[in-house]
């Protein structure tokens, strides 16, 4: 199955819970739990390391508001990218994060996360 044919409702119910759980695991740097939903080939780059480093080193990353708000979602090739307007606990301003889903071995991935 392509993830680009689901239904924006669909998509939304599986991309929530997922945005959710990656604040969760950012806020708490727990990089197992932030990483168990990475599709393998984002996996083999989160290199646990640097993405320790990132956690410690990074004040939005440690302080991401629970409360988010949903942009809208691009279909392309084989993912779909579910936008958010993210903010801070801390910081002033908001930021733009990004979710790409698609699917790995029957179930649905994450293939890309960032804030921008």
């Amino acid at each position: 199955m392509n993830i680009i044919e689901k239904t924006d409702e669909e998509i939304l119910e599986i991309a929530h819970p997922m945005w959710a759980d990656l604040v969760k695991y950012s806020n708490e740097g727990n990089y197992g739990a932030f990483t168990r939903n990475f599709s393998s080939t984002l996996i083999m780059g989160a290199n646990e390391i640097e993405m320790g480093k990132q956690f410690a080193r990074s004040e939005l990353a440690k302080n991401l508001s629970p409360d988010y708000d949903y942009l809208g979602i691009i279909r392309r090739g084989e993912h779909v990218t579910v936008l958010y307007k993210q903010r801070s606990t801390t910081k002033p301003g908001e930021w733009l994060g990004r979710l790409v889903l698609g699917y790995e071995n029957g179930k649905v991935k994450i293939f890309g996360a960032t804030i921008f």
